[in-house]
């Protein structure tokens, strides 16, 4: 049924639950692999027709916050512990290619209309649907041109951060640089960069490449760690206050994900002690990950000091592994049969 997001039960707001910390992030990418974690746990599947393109996902404790990738209308979904749909929320807004969603401390939900496969935008939006019903658009641009974007990270303090998914596994990191205007354009700045490097984890519709691609993020409810995951693998820092741009050029530890034909969707579980993860297809599986005291190499580095994205011609000085270098044209030519396969209307 359409309505609102909220269960029965009372708000989204009231749905944030401060939980225990995660570990501690490894001290060095070299660190030797961690005890083995307990293994992953489908927590359900979801089989409704309505939702084959999952990129987007917040667990809110007693309900699991989803939405689709694409679609002529702003729609979430509310799903039980079973993965049906017990509610739907809609804004009669036509979004571009919406593709990462969070939840404030004031149960607003975020999505993140940021998807730009062509390259071709000239903003990209903030969709803000608020408990009370109300919504609201945010437009913003980039300071250097267009990038396709599947993360959001939403501050504690409400602040949102887009990294944007690059095929060579750069990730530049933006955030507003003043405050948001409803129905108004704001410029974003550049303020970290994550170089993600591969790791050999398998899943994702491009093979190796999938492992150096940002596909979505979350900040946990209590506010002490954040994720952003590759089609591969999680990514988890340490948060202090709200300063994500720092909590960035940390070492995270890295969660290697179960293999999923298209996986975009990742939050922290409502208790902020684990990873829900899920994927785009029919049916698809919403899976909790626990996260491991120490991990394996990482796979990323992290400067601090924002500067352009590495190219072509500087790739072997961006952090990547030297195998990834032979792996680029080959990686290139498998994005765009799949970029070819995946593009659709969006105008």
């Amino acid at each position: 049924m359409r309505g609102r997001l909220l269960a029965a039960g009372g708000a989204l707001g009231a749905a944030v639950v401060l939980g225990s910390a995660l570990p501690a992030a490894a001290e060095e990418a070299g660190a030797a692999a961690a005890p083995t974690a307990p293994a992953p746990v489908t927590r359900c599947r979801i089989t409704d027709p309505r939702l084959t393109e999952i990129s987007g996902l917040v667990d809110v404790g007693d309900r699991t916050l989803v939405i689709n990738d694409g679609g002529d209308e702003v729609a979430v979904y509310a799903l039980d512990a079973a993965c049906a749909v017990v509610d739907v929320h809609t804004v009669p807004v036509d979004p571009y290619d919406p593709e990462d969603m969070a939840v404030g401390a004031d149960g607003t939900v975020w999505l993140a209309d940021t998807g730009d496969n062509t390259g071709s935008r000239s903003t990209v939006a903030l969709h803000a649907l608020r408990p009370d019903g109300s919504a609201s658009l945010f437009r913003l641009r980039y300071p250097d041109g267009a990038h396709d974007t599947e993360t959001l990270l939403l501050a504690p303090d409400g602040t949102p951060y887009l990294v944007t998914k690059e095929v060579l596994g750069a990730s530049a990191v933006y955030r507003p640089a003043a405050a948001l205007a409803a129905g108004g354009t704001v410029a974003l700045a550049k303020v970290a960069a994550v170089n993600f490097t591969l790791t050999g984890t398998p899943g994702g519709p491009v093979g190796r490449a999938g492992q150096l691609m940002a596909t979505g993020g979350a900040v946990a409810r209590d506010g002490r760690h954040l994720a952003v995951r590759t089609y591969t693998d999680a990514y988890v820092w340490p948060l202090t206050g709200s300063d994500v741009a720092g909590a960035l050029a940390g070492r995270p530890v890295r969660v290697p994900l179960p293999d999923s034909p298209q996986g975009e969707a990742i939050s922290f579980t409502a208790d902020s002690r684990q990873l829900v993860v899920g994927s785009e297809g029919s049916p698809s599986a919403l899976t909790v990950v626990p996260v491991p005291s120490a991990a394996a190499p990482a796979g990323t580095t992290a400067p601090r000091v924002p500067g352009p994205v590495p190219s072509l011609t500087d790739f072997s000085s961006s952090g990547l592994s030297p195998i990834t270098t032979g792996l680029i044209a080959a990686a290139v030519a498998t994005l765009v049969v799949w970029l070819g396969g995946k593009f659709r209307r969006r105008t």
